[in-house]
């Protein structure tokens, strides 16, 4: 995970998510999930994301909208651009039913929570984050799959292999896989 910056929300997003998603709650009150006046909004997001997943901090062109506060957690939320963030479907899944008070939101950590261990490439939570936070940090890594989950594993590892084969790439990397690159630097010395 690495610090995810807020962005204002789009330009659109009241007038085609907020106030037809509110009204949908309104006047569906019992339904389980709310009705996703969201995707017309993805794009927007995975720019403000830097077309990277929020919780593994990699490079996704299919990503979804997250809610970081889950819809059955607080439906009230389920239309607010605060509590979007990008995700890729299979963290996004893995997700579904974790409370979020049970995870760190990357828009309140610091880029120097976490880092990847070269040459393992698991995650791990650094002496940097606070105590208080290193409970769920440590949980969201393990739940979310982050720490040594096969799917972000292999991801590192091609970019990995990929840098090994052209060293040149190393800025490429700062965008597609920023945890990479940082262990990289750290290992080579850069």
């Amino acid at each position: 995970m690495i610090r995810c910056e807020r962005t204002e929300e789009p330009p659109n997003f009241d007038a085609e998510v907020r106030r037809p998603g509110n009204g949908w709650l309104e006047k569906n009150p019992h339904k389980r999930r709310p009705r996703d006046f969201w995707v017309v909004i993805t794009s927007a997001l995975a720019a403000a994301f830097k077309q990277r997943c929020a919780y593994s901090a990699i490079a996704i062109y299919d990503g979804q909208v997250d809610h970081f506060v889950s819809c059955h957690e607080d439906r009230s939320l389920a239309y607010e651009w605060s509590n979007y963030r990008y995700c890729s479907p299979s963290i996004n899944s893995r997700k579904n039913r974790v409370r979020a008070s049970e995870l760190l939101d990357p828009c309140m950590i610091e880029d120097d929570w976490f880092e990847l261990i070269l040459p393992s490439l698991q995650l791990r939570v650094t002496e940097r984050c606070p105590a208080e936070q290193r409970e769920r940090a440590n949980n969201a890594i393990a739940r979310l799959g982050l720490r040594d989950g096969e799917p972000v594993i292999r991801y590192h590892r091609a970019w990995l292999e990929h840098y090994e084969r052209n060293p040149s790439i190393l800025d490429v990397l700062d965008e597609v896989d920023p945890l990479l690159a940082r262990a990289i630097r750290k290992r080579d010395g850069l």
